[in-house]
């Protein structure tokens, strides 16, 4: 301490600064500003409240929620609402374009089907048409060779058919090219009533007419269990013409026939066909 007041100039400073700092201390317990426990109110007094809108006459003793926190409160309501509600709108827009997209997708393979079966009916109707004009060309050409044979150089035919030994086409002008009848006006044979139990025929070959004869031809038939004809007497009783070349035809028709299998019908099960031959007029 010596050392700090070792000379009078400092002796005296440190004495003046006491002093100062004395009455500064002095001044701030008895002479600084005086204030108000609680300190006086200024401006407008204004009453206390939780809201900016209020009703009544009464100050409620227990705060409800603050306006404030409750604007709060719907904002984040209402955010997460509009956060949902575009969530809920993308997702339905996401589904309507895959729905759209099946929709598209769909449409398109049903109209490649549709194209495709149209595309297929053609090709059967043509096939159809094809087949068709070939069959009427195979007919067509038998029925030249039947009227006309084969064309020679001039233009006149060089074959023919009957059952005589010259040369020419027998029959007549008006007759049918695909029968084998040459007597009379034409022969209508071949029409025949089948008679085999509950059994029916499968297969029906008609007899030739090959005679200027006409009448009714009765022919007994004996047919296995598998359908086939392998008896058959032609003129027995019933019959109204046994001419022979009534009877041969008749004969070898029936023979030719097929009837209904049944493994359960006996292996030689009789039965009758009737072939009635008659002459056109």
């Amino acid at each position: 301490m010596s050392k700090f007041l070792n000379t009078k100039e400092k002796r005296k400073s440190a004495l003046i600064t006491t002093i100062i700092m004395s009455v500064l201390i002095f001044a701030m317990f008895y002479v600084g500003l005086s204030y108000l426990d609680p300190p006086e109110e200024f401006g407008i007094a204004l009453n206390f409240g939780t809201s900016t809108v209020g009703k009544g006459n009464f100050q409620p003793k227990q705060t409800s929620t603050p306006v404030v926190k409750k604007q709060i409160q719907e904002v984040k309501t209402s955010s997460e609402k509009s956060v949902t509600n575009k969530v809920v709108k993308a997702s339905e827009k996401v589904i309507t374009q895959n729905t759209e997209d099946a929709i598209a997708i769909k449409k398109q393979q049903d109209e490649k089907k549709k194209a495709l079966e149209i595309e297929k009916k053609e090709r059967e109707k043509q096939k159809a048409i094809a087949k068709q004009k070939a069959e009427e060309d195979a007919k067509k050409k038998k029925l030249d060779a039947l009227i006309g044979g084969i064309n020679n150089a001039k233009g006149t035919s060089s074959s023919g058919e009957g059952d005589d030994n010259q040369a020419g086409d027998k029959g007549k002008t008006n007759g049918n090219p695909n029968v084998n009848g040459y007597y009379g006006n034409g022969g209508l044979g071949g029409n025949g009533d089948y008679y085999l139990g509950n059994r029916k025929p499968t297969n029906k070959p008609k007899p030739k007419y090959l005679c200027n004869e006409e009448g009714l031809v009765v022919v007994e038939i004996k047919v296995d269990n598998q359908g086939n004809v392998i008896k058959a007497t032609a003129g027995v009783k019933g019959s109204t013409n046994t001419a022979n070349c009534l009877v041969e035809q008749a004969r070898d028709a029936a023979l030719k026939t097929k009837w209904q299998p049944d493994a359960k019908a006996p292996s030689q099960q009789t039965g009758r066909i009737k072939y009635r031959f008659k002459l056109a007029q």
